[in-house]
């Protein structure tokens, strides 16, 4: 009778051990920007990340252009091509019809102007040279200029993941897992993965989310079709994501019936 007795104190002692591992985090594990909560409540510290916009058009990248002439309508429908302007930018298929692709060459072709070379230009300098060329065929047509297909994936521990539409200039990581539905208690903050594309192939980088000075890093601010990848901590190997406290309540309960079965 006492060894059973033992083995049950036994038994209800590892399943509560469990229950602590399993269930729960460290807190310190779950914090962002730690090295800014230690600074005094009167002082703050200034993290320098200029916000500029450096991402150079490559094949495949869609252009929205809209093309806007204050003399003569039609000839700003001219410019953009008969249908252009029919459908509304109400979703993601609208949005890549109304744009214009950069072929293989990194040329689009524009209804009066043939095609023009804009392959390694920014947003702001491929703007430039479409309203040079189109003013050499129309006067006094001011173009509006965006990259349609600023695609964000956000993968691994967020509650989520899926592959996100950026409709802004600037979207910083925050910005970008809080589109995911924030990081989830399993989240390895501190080891954050990004898969970026380069002219020679893609790069991994890993970021430190749990460091204040992820502000000032050259990847606080993501570029088109950037991965992010949240690792898991390593505590999800053998815990459960979601701790199974009905069955452990079913188990433990059936444990005191047979104990006090057993103990008359």
């Amino acid at each position: 009778m006492k060894s059973i007795r033992n083995s049950f104190k036994f038994m209800m002692a590892a399943v509560l051990l469990a229950m602590t591992f399993a269930s729960c985090v460290p807190q310190k594990k779950m914090i962002l920007l730690k090295e800014a909560q230690m600074v005094a409540d009167d002082k703050s510290i200034n993290y320098v990340n200029e916000r500029s916009v450096n991402y150079k058009l490559q094949p495949g990248d869609n252009l929205y252009i809209r093309f806007l002439n204050t003399v003569d309508e039609r000839s700003a429908a001219a410019m953009a091509g008969e249908g252009n302007r029919t459908m509304q930018l109400s979703s993601e298929a609208s949005i890549y019809l109304q744009s214009y692709t950069l072929d293989e060459d990194g040329c689009i072709e524009l209804p009066l102007t043939g095609k023009i070379y804009l392959k390694n230009l920014t947003i702001d300098q491929a703007k430039d040279k479409l309203q040079e060329e189109v003013s050499k065929f129309v006067n006094q047509t001011t173009l509006i200029v965006k990259l349609s297909n600023f695609n964000l994936t956000i993968l691994g521990e967020v509650n989520r993941p899926g592959k996100y539409n950026v409709y802004q200039t600037h979207i910083n990581l925050f910005e970008a897992i809080a589109l995911a539905g924030n990081m989830t208690n399993f989240a390895k903050n501190e080891e954050v993965k990004i898969v970026r594309q380069t002219d020679d192939g893609s790069e991994i980088v890993t970021v430190n989310l749990g460091a204040a000075d992820i502000l000032s890093s050259p990847y606080y601010y993501l570029k088109p079709n950037d991965i992010i990848y949240v690792e898991p901590l390593k505590i999800k190997q053998w815990g459960f994501t979601t701790f199974p406290y009905s069955t452990v309540l079913s188990v433990v309960s059936l444990a005191v019936t047979l104990y006090l079965a057993f103990k008359k």
